[in-house]
């Protein structure tokens, strides 16, 4: 299993620098950062700071969209970072949630994100693509490399992370959901002739390291992620609005625990003390989320292991993200790569 490392591009840029070399030094092999440009810093400008600072990180978005760039400015600003580093981005998207709505827009169709992954990967890989019914071509690309990995949850989604997207991010670390969600990628890929294998696997969560099982430390470490399942939530809220809360499309498993939400003020998305987030129960964020000691860490890391999950993306968006970074890097890294 891979490691990557997952921020928020909040001012100073440096210190977003400064976390993914330490990163990079305890053995992750992925730095990624959400992409909402009027919430953060613009993420394409720090990760040209990143890959100056760092030998062999691959970084990315976790994730973009088709509607905040035009796809040919998406494309040509990884290619531009590819050749001025060598091939060391992931172009990870989705349909876009904070980052569209914020702006006062809807997100993205399937449709278009088909479309967009298309599109965005040809033209940083050196090809020619149609885009507003012109066909275009970077031609300063040379030897470019793009693998595109999308962010899903409901069947439409997971069918088509299946069919087209090199890898499939999956937002929680519930071993439940991710064997039933995997399972719908792979069989999509299997329907649409590729090989199901070929799809890499990364589930996101927040990791929280706790020096022991205390109650104390548990609650402590539940609230510093509890943001985790509203930032979730918004995305079930969708799916519970299109295929409704019974309907069997999800699992229940998933969609149960929104029946108590009220609302999202995206002024404190990702952050921990997210007060829109009351109605996420422990049992979610127990769930969702990877917490506890090292040893409950590496448990729940080799059940999603063998589930097939190649990477496992940490969010640190908490209040002990150096102890997490350096926690993993000495002993729960070493050992996921055994």
């Amino acid at each position: 299993m891979e490691f990557g490392l997952v921020l928020q591009t909040d001012p100073p840029a440096s210190a977003i620098v400064d976390l993914m070399r330490r990163a990079e030094r305890n053995g992750f092999r992925y730095g990624w950062t959400f992409d909402s440009t009027v919430l953060w810093q613009e993420p394409f400008v720090i990760y040209s700071q990143i890959l100056e600072h760092t030998a062999d990180l691959i970084v990315g978005p976790m994730v973009t969209n088709p509607g905040t760039r035009t796809w040919e400015v998406t494309a040509s600003t990884f290619a531009t970072l590819n050749d001025m580093f060598g091939n060391r981005t992931v172009c990870g998207i989705g349909r876009g949630d904070s980052a569209m709505r914020v702006a006062g827009r809807k997100p993205n169709t399937l449709a278009t994100l088909r479309e967009a992954m298309h599109v965005i990967r040809d033209l940083a890989e050196g090809r020619e693509a149609e885009v507003d019914g012109r066909r275009l071509r970077i031609p300063w690309v040379r030897d470019g490399r793009l693998p595109v990995w999308m962010g899903a949850y409901g069947p439409k989604a997971l069918a088509l992370a299946g069919q087209q997207a090199d890898g499939f991010i999956l937002q929680l670390a519930d071993p439940y959901l991710t064997e039933w969600m995997v399972k719908a990628v792979r069989d999509a890929a299997a329907a649409a002739g590729r090989d199901p294998s070929s799809v890499t696997i990364c589930v996101a969560a927040p990791a929280y390291l706790t020096d022991d099982t205390s109650p104390a430390a548990l609650a402590h470490a539940r609230e510093q992620c509890r943001w985790f399942g509203g930032m979730v939530g918004n995305h079930v809220a969708d799916l519970v609005a299109r295929y409704g809360e019974h309907s069997g499309a999800v699992p229940e498993a998933l969609t149960a625990y929104i029946k108590e939400r009220e609302g999202y003020d995206y002024a404190h998305h990702g952050r921990a003390g997210n007060p829109d987030t009351a109605f996420v129960p422990d049992e979610i964020v127990d769930r969702f989320c990877v917490i506890g000691t090292e040893e409950q860490h590496l448990d729940k890391l080799r059940e999603l292991e063998a589930l097939g999950v190649d990477q496992f993306a940490v969010y640190a968006m908490h209040d002990a993200r150096e102890k997490v970074i350096d926690g993993y890097g000495a002993r729960i890294i070493p050992a996921g790569r055994q």
